[in-house]
């Protein structure tokens, strides 16, 4: 597994508006709450996508990525890393260009499977971060 490079990474969070955030819970003690957030503070638009709330951040949330009836640019995923592989194959149904895992969260069998797909992937790397390291706030 291989980031893209850090000018690859800029590029990605310049043209990307529309995040889907998988796992977005509705707690703002919540890391994925509270780098959605920021991110939404940022000028993203943030489609939360989680089975067990109706609305984050005053926006609809789907049950899965396939409920999506939206495009979205980016999804960026808030689950431990066994489920990449399950995420990866919703992922590749869908026209999301680029596959993001947070921190802490990778999974080789998914990273091959997106690549294959012609996805970009990302793994193990906060957006938020990388947002604020490659286009500061």
């Amino acid at each position: 597994m291989q980031n893209p490079s850090r000018e690859t990474i800029k590029d990605i969070l310049q043209q990307s508006k529309t995040i889907a955030v998988v796992g977005l819970s509705d707690n703002p003690n919540r890391t994925s709450y509270q780098i959605s957030k920021a991110m939404q503070d940022a000028g993203y638009k943030i489609i939360p996508v989680n089975p067990n709330v109706d609305e984050v951040l005053g926006e609809k949330s789907y049950r899965s990525l396939l409920d999506l009836d939206q495009s979205v640019d980016l999804i960026n995923v808030f689950r431990r890393s066994e489920h990449l592989p399950a995420l990866a194959k919703e992922a590749a149904q869908i026209d999301a260009p680029v596959f993001w895992a947070q921190q802490g969260v990778a999974s080789e069998e998914a990273y091959r499977y997106l690549t294959e797909q012609n996805k970009t992937v990302i793994m193990d790397m906060c957006i938020k971060v990388a947002h604020s390291v490659t286009i500061g706030k």
